[in-house]
């Protein structure tokens, strides 16, 4: 079932037009990569899906739903969750506080919690310090922690590795591969072999138009198909 379809997508930022015509969809189970240089509009694609910065051409559809014309609220009501690259924790709160603001209203609130320290221990460790006072990694663990607690049907997912150690990225990847399990993910990624690794299908991205897709399984990272649009 097609979950999530993006058809001849136009968004700008004031006269700056940086999508142009658009067109994806993510199947619902699965996780989809869109990969591209800096500032090919992959984040851009996220804020149109969410209605952050609303197409004012094509269209954008959940569940056979139209989202564009919704509010950000009403997108997220209907099951979108975001974690976004810059993390957009409560810096004044603590990691446990930070967590249950996340969990939906009638939700396990303490199965929620056991969750995001099975997954990062590091946060279990540190869960009564403020936000704020982690470092950029641990940051990255709790804005992702904070995202899998949401219980979402369709998670996006922008840079989740950006300025990790490789031991981090490590463990954001395994907490990515145990949230596909039960989510859907659309994951935009700079880290080429990574977002192949945890992808089922990509998508790539230069000057705001879709340029190529296919399955993962059919490319490598050092594959001048995709190489050609990602080097600088």
């Amino acid at each position: 079932m097609t979950l999530l379809e993006l058809h001849g997508v136009e968004t700008y930022y004031g006269e700056s037009h940086v999508l142009e015509g658009v067109t994806l969809s993510v199947e619902e189970g699965e996780v989809v990569a869109l990969v591209g240089r800096n500032g090919v509009g992959k984040t851009t694609t996220l804020r149109s899906i969410l209605q952050l910065t609303p197409p004012r051409e094509g269209s954008v559809t959940y569940r056979g739903e139209e989202l564009v014309g919704l509010g950000t609220h009403e997108v997220a009501d209907r099951g979108v969750g975001w974690i976004p690259e810059d993390r957009r924790i409560f810096s004044q709160l603590s990691v446990a506080e930070n967590v249950r603001v996340s969990v939906p209203d009638g939700r396990d609130t303490e199965a929620a919690l056991t969750m995001a320290y099975d997954t990062f221990p590091v946060l279990d460790e540190r869960r009564d310090q403020e936000a704020g006072t982690l470092s950029g990694g641990q940051q990255q663990m709790l804005s992702l922690a904070r995202g899998l607690v949401g219980e979402n049907a369709l998670l996006l997912v922008d840079e989740p590795s950006e300025g990790l150690a490789p031991q981090i990225v490590a463990d954001v990847a395994d907490a990515l591969n145990d949230a596909a399990k039960e989510t859907t993910l659309l994951l935009v990624e700079q880290n080429l072999p990574l977002a192949l690794d945890l992808a089922d299908r990509f998508y790539v991205l230069d000057k705001g138009r879709v340029v190529d897709d296919g399955d993962t399984a059919e490319v490598s990272a050092d594959d001048e198909r995709l190489r050609r649009f990602l080097s600088a």
